[in-house]
């Protein structure tokens, strides 16, 4: 099974103040599990590291790419599929909706993953299985 990491699960993990850092402390273990590939883009990594070097800052970065981010695959977004993530940002046109969100829905719909450990409701709205404190299985 492949599950898509958002940087609001990432952030979460990281950040004990983070509302979902419960739910997600709770599901990490499992998703872990060998049948399980963990994937992100390489905008997630990109916004992971601006969002944390920001507010919690460097040594978090460091701790969540030696302890997290490792256990990972990174998927390379090409220019394809940035151009087409770009035009699905701009035809939605929504303010609460990130370029990196769209980029997101681009990789997984081209790598054939319908399951995200997120914390955006962004992510059911396009049709993807947002985990947080739902069962992996369902």
């Amino acid at each position: 099974m492949k599950i898509f990491v958002d940087t609001s699960a990432f952030y979460a993990l990281i950040d004990r103040s983070d509302r979902y850092h419960a739910q997600a402390a709770a599901l990490w273990p499992d998703l872990l599990d060998d049948s399980i590939t963990l994937l992100t883009s390489n905008y997630v990594v990109w916004e992971t590291v601006c969002l944390m070097q920001n507010r919690i800052g460097f040594e978090a970065v460091r701790l969540w790419h030696k302890d997290i981010l490792g256990v990972l695959d990174v998927l390379w977004v090409n220019e394809g599929m940035h151009q087409r993530a770009y035009e699905l940002w701009l035809n939605l046109g929504r303010r609460e909706l990130s370029l990196v969100d769209c980029v997101s829905f681009v990789t997984m719909h081209e790598h054939g993953i319908e399951k995200a450990f997120c914390f955006k409701p962004h992510f059911a709205d396009h049709g993807f299985f947002c985990l947080s404190n739902r069962r992996i299985e369902d």
